[in-house]
């Protein structure tokens, strides 16, 4: 039995792709967990939700000739539950491990960010990270644990080095993180270096020296007016058309893996779960769009 068998399978699953019985454009699964969150918790109830809006937005992109009612995206549901941080990291780890190697992108439904801790450290050192984020989650602990959504990163780097991690958006942020950023010399686009313009810039240079790419969106790199419902809100943040320039800017890397994390649909008023799909779609397309050059 695979790992995906044995830890993925629950929840409902996104509906409306194209045929079965072909090489899926993509593979979908969620993370329900929340465990650790320190503010508003329900992120857990985000993967449903993210699957809920997908099927109800256009997934057709002419931009990318792309129309992906008629490709295959495979989903696999959601992880079994577990409120335990070490579990949970173990069973993403291990389910993501065992799919990279099918060669189709991954995509990950959050949940909280710290899910990223297990899936991105499942891939080769070379593989670029790329996460946007209001908060750089480079604490040692939060909350008396070293296990969290606000140290995942911190966790990471101790693991892997900072060499092959971009970090795009960040306004909150405490002194401990900023010394732990200087000190490794983690590499940043900053949000008042998005506002002037220069982000898609910046991180296109940035993702031309990878072959491949990890990419973690967590949704409170907007500004709540773009995305309420996240559990750690920030104020003064990027726009949507800020943030969607620039994962354009992405369609010439190979991206192997995404998460899209942080969700919470009790505090949201349709605005973040259509972000969130919106994401997952236009990533998809460019995906396939990309492979057909």
């Amino acid at each position: 039995m695979s790992y995906a068998d044995l830890y993925l399978g629950n929840g409902p699953l996104i509906t409306g792709s194209g045929p079965e019985g072909v090489k899926p454009a993509a593979c979908v699964f969620g993370i329900p967990f929340d465990s650790t969150h320190s503010y508003r918790p329900g992120c857990r109830f985000g993967p449903d939700k993210i699957r809920e809006t997908f099927n109800n937005i256009e997934i057709f992109h002419p931009n990318l000739s792309v129309d992906l009612e008629q490709v295959h995206i495979q989903d696999l549901g959601n992880m079994a539950h577990t409120s335990s941080a070490p579990e949970i990291l173990n069973m993403t780890r291990r389910v993501t491990d065992e799919l990279v190697k099918s060669g189709v992108p991954i995509f990950i439904l959050g949940g909280e960010h710290l899910l990223t801790y297990g899936s991105y450290m499942a891939l080769p050192k070379d593989v670029g990270y790329i996460v946007f984020d209001a908060h750089y989650d480079l604490r040692n602990e939060f909350g008396g644990m070293r296990l969290s959504h606000a140290s995942y990163l911190r966790r990471i780097i101790e693991e892997k080095g900072a060499d092959s991690i971009l970090h795009v958006g960040a306004r909150a942020y405490v002194g401990e993180e900023l010394e732990f950023l200087n000190e490794h010399k983690i590499k940043t686009i900053s949000d008042a270096q998005i506002r002037a313009g220069e982000g898609p810039k910046l991180l296109q240079d940035h993702v031309s020296s990878f072959e491949s790419i990890y990419v973690s969106f967590d949704l409170d790199v907007l500004d709540p007016a773009f995305a309420p419902g996240v559990g750690n809100p920030e104020a003064e943040g990027i726009t949507t058309r800020e943030l969607f320039a620039m994962i354009h800017r992405l369609s010439d890397v190979r991206v192997v893996c995404s998460d899209i994390v942080e969700l919470n649909p009790y505090h949201d008023n349709g605005a973040t779960a259509t972000v969130a799909a919106k994401i997952l779609s236009v990533m998809v397309a460019m995906g396939i769009s990309s492979r057909g050059r």
